[in-house]
């Protein structure tokens, strides 16, 4: 049995999180699509010393991800603890898990959210305010100054769409069936399990289609997950475009650099930024995973107050770069800590950057980018936002990361996102590209296979079809997963019959 991408985006929903009788047949090395992902890889192994897994224990990082989840959900998004605690997440904590804890509580007062293990010990999370929230663990404490941070746009309510709220009310060309667009959104929102929470499609920039969830509007952040690794991506762009880096340097990870013959010097930024770095982590997606290995660096990224940029730099190399593709944290973290030190090479905020450099331009407002204790962003999923401004950052990729005759994103940007990348290629895999952007290279989705997208666990997607100019943002809550991707293609399906192809 061959397992396309939408199949894989919905086992990972199923992670250790739903109940039995939802599960699907899960990916084996019988299967001989894994069992040729498997050998390969290891025809390809480096002689290196033995893995080490992360340290602490797996229910002290569960509870870290549960109480980071709670914080969020409540602060951030304005759900109740109780919806949140049923249906929010489960990636960094385990449906199954939280059962388990003795109890969870939320302070308006102090803006922290505690999960109290059975054994007495709290596990805190505190909201920040610019930064979101923050999983401190057990004992930890805060190790950077918070910082509050404010858009430059006009206000909202008066503001046409793309920098506003206002929208074109005027009729539409002959190229859109407005019928149709009204039943494509009906169908993301059916069945009501699914739990789709904001959908949004633009075409030629416009916005064509758009509902919401109840208590839930077009200025609700919402858990975005892994759709912060392509906005990774976007950062790297800018910092590209102001000539900072080049994509076919070598990464300046300064840990790389200690010693003369350190074999990650031959690793490339567009090696990292196409998943293919090489670089030793395990992570559930890993076709030879194997839980009795310990907790994984995939999800410790996440669940483990330390410093993560420091954590992932230190880890050595399985294979050679740019040889075999494989869906981990660890090259979107490195990303991240590059974004870093080349803002603060421009005597610029780190932190600030994002809002400065892309979301004032195109009309952000209301994204929410996570960090760990130390200030270090977690984009590879920590990062909370608006169906409205992933479309606004689709519709930047489609114009080749120009907004108003302001370039923005290195030339090319959009091209290099649909260049198939070369180690996936070379695994039969049709499906990740440049700059943290899959591909729907094995027609997944119901749209054409030159599409691109941003994916983030529990059904969050931006897909951009070029050959369209469409965008279309869906967000949903992570219970109800594996029903609302279903929704989502049955949506696309009606939707690709009702926009003609772009002149």
């Amino acid at each position: 049995m061959r397992y396309n991408l939408l199949t894989l985006f919905i086992l990972l929903a199923l992670y250790s999180c739903t109940p039995p009788h939802t599960i699907l047949e899960p990916i084996t090395e019988d299967d001989p699509i894994i069992a040729a992902l498997i050998d390969r890889a290891k025809s390809h192994e480096l002689d290196m010393p033995a893995y080490t897994p992360p340290p602490g224990e797996a229910e002290e990082h569960h509870a870290c991800g549960y109480a980071k989840i709670l914080c969020s959900a409540v602060f951030i998004s304005g759900l109740d603890m109780d919806f949140a605690a049923e249906a929010i997440g489960y990636f960094s904590s385990p449906y199954e898990e939280r059962p388990k804890v003795l109890k969870r509580t939320v302070d308006e007062e102090t803006k922290t959210a505690i999960v109290t293990l059975k054994d007495g010990r709290e596990i805190t999370a505190v909201y920040t305010g610019g930064q979101g929230c923050v999983c401190l663990g057990a004992e930890g404490t805060l190790q950077f100054e918070p910082k509050e941070i404010r858009n430059n746009l006009p206000p909202a309510e008066t503001t046409p769409w793309p920098l506003g709220d206002v929208t074109d009310d005027s009729a539409l060309d002959d190229a859109v069936d407005m019928e149709r667009v009204d039943q494509a959104v009906e169908a993301a929102f059916d069945p009501a399990g699914g739990l789709t929470a904001g959908f949004v499609i633009t075409h030629k920039g416009r916005i064509i289609g758009e509902r919401y969830k109840d208590e839930i509007d077009m200025h609700t952040p919402l858990e975005s997950w892994s759709m912060g690794k392509s906005l990774t991506g976007m950062m790297m762009g800018v910092l590209i475009n102001k000539e900072v880096y080049s994509l076919d340097q070598s990464a300046p990870v300064p840990e790389w650099q200690i010693e003369k013959d350190d074999p990650r010097q031959k690793i490339k930024i567009k090696d990292i930024m196409r998943m293919s770095s090489g670089i030793r982590f395990r992570a559930p997606q890993d076709p030879d995973f194997d839980p009795e290995m310990g907790y994984p660096d995939h999800l410790y990224v996440y669940t483990s107050a330390a410093n993560t940029y420091e954590y992932v730099a230190n880890l050595q190399q399985q294979w050679e770069p740019n040889t075999i593709g494989r869906y981990r944290n660890c090259d979107p973290v490195l990303t991240n800590y590059l974004v870093k030190l080349g803002v603060e090479s421009l005597g610029a905020d780190y932190h600030s950057f994002p809002q400065r450099e892309i979301f004032d331009k195109i009309g952000v407002r209301d994204m929410v980018m996570e960090t760990d204790p130390y200030g270090n962003f977690l984009l590879q999923g920590y990062e909370f936002g608006t169906p409205r401004d992933w479309a606004r950052l689709g519709n930047l990729i489609l114009q080749d990361g120009v907004w108003d005759g302001e370039r923005i994103l290195y030339k090319g940007y959009l091209k290099h996102s649909m260049k198939m990348a070369p180690a996936w290629e070379a695994d039969g895999r049709l499906q990740y590209g440049g700059n943290f952007c899959w591909i729907n290279g094995d027609g997944s989705f119901n749209v054409p296979k030159d599409a691109i997208f941003f994916a983030g666990a529990g059904g969050q997607f931006t897909i951009m079809v070029p050959s369209h100019d469409l965008v279309i943002v869906r967000l949903g809550h992570y219970k109800g997963s594996s029903l609302g991707v279903e929704s989502l293609n049955n949506a696309l399906t009606i939707l690709m019959q009702a926009v003609n192809k772009s002149e």
